[in-house]
């Protein structure tokens, strides 16, 4: 039995005889989209591949604890959203560098490393997006790759709309005005 839709693939994740199978499948369905907004948000692929499993264990510890008031999706998008924003973080702390130093670092990777793909206008579109606050990234990048609705992206962040559409209207000009330059 292939499932049709949330609701059927939670009940397979619910039934012992069924769950693996289920979880497996979640997975499948999910990966790459959680794999694409961490990937944009840590950067470095090793890390975003290390923050995507830990968000499929933590789906899968909570699963119980998913009531079903918005989409499976939402509710993954939220798990991989926090996840990205805890690395983040742990790895500012962890590296005792000034935010600068740790955004300058981020730069040369989107320069230096074939994990990167693009052209230099993606590069330095990706270097202009790094220079955004962390959360104004993350608005942006879900708002303008993802292309997710603002009602959508409020849930996944539990931020209101018109905060989330004041932050991409501010995260636009900031890169704007970076990529005017030169």
């Amino acid at each position: 039995m292939e499932p049709k839709n949330d609701a059927e693939l939670l009940e397979m994740i619910n039934y012992p005889k069924t769950r693996e199978k289920g979880f497996r499948l979640l997975v499948e369905t999910y990966q790459r989209n959680v794999y694409g907004i961490v990937r944009k948000m840590v950067i470095v692929h090793e890390d975003a591949d290390d923050v995507v499993q830990n968000t499929f264990i933590k789906a899968f510890k909570n699963i119980h604890k998913f009531n079903q008031n918005s989409a499976l999706f939402t509710w993954i998008y939220r798990i991989a959203v926090n996840e990205s924003l805890n690395f983040i973080e742990k790895r500012k702390r962890k590296l005792s560098i000034p935010i600068e130093d740790y955004h300058e670092k981020m730069e040369n990777y989107v320069d230096q490393s074939p994990l990167v793909d693009g052209n230099e206008i993606e590069k330095k579109l990706q270097k202009a997006i790094l220079k955004l606050p962390t959360k104004q990234r993350l608005i942006f990048n879900l708002r303008y790759f993802d292309e997710l609705p603002y009602e959508e992206m409020s849930k996944i962040t539990e931020t209101s709309v018109g905060s989330l559409k004041a932050g991409y209207h501010h995260a636009v000009k900031k890169i704007e005005e970076y990529l005017s330059k030169d």
